[in-house]
């Protein structure tokens, strides 16, 4: 598992927070950029799975494998279900949706990082 990787995935999200907390606090449903940025961090989320299944598939650590492969598709998945759902509901709930969907990657992150580095 790479952590730069990791780290890049929680600076991105970090920004894309930031983004919906302005949003969130000036009563406007998330734009444009906010979904930009939300691609940004789905394909750098991409890299991290592709990156995740080669180094598991290639270590001796004794991680979890369907634990972990479970962790690095669900975290996939977050995003687009967030935006969605956020297209849909374009009211501050929606943008709130946002929000959610993204500190659950960042809870993610951080969980897969802790079943890799158990592993070790």
């Amino acid at each position: 598992m790479n952590a730069l990787l990791l780290w890049a995935v929680l600076a991105l999200t970090l920004v894309a927070v930031v983004m919906v907390v302005v949003h969130l606090v000036r009563d406007e449903t998330a734009g444009d950029p906010t979904f930009l940025a939300l691609a940004v961090v789905e394909v750098v989320l991409l890299v991290q799975a592709v990156v995740g299944g080669v180094a598991l598939a290639g270590t001796e650590r004794d991680v979890a494998g369907v634990t972990f492969v479970s962790y690095l598709v669900s975290i996939l998945l977050v995003l687009p279900i967030g935006a969605f759902w956020s297209l849909a509901e374009r009211s501050r709930a929606g943008t709130t949706v946002l929000l959610v969907a993204l500190l659950t990657v960042a809870a993610l992150e951080v969980r897969l990082w802790s079943l890799w580095a158990v592993g070790g």
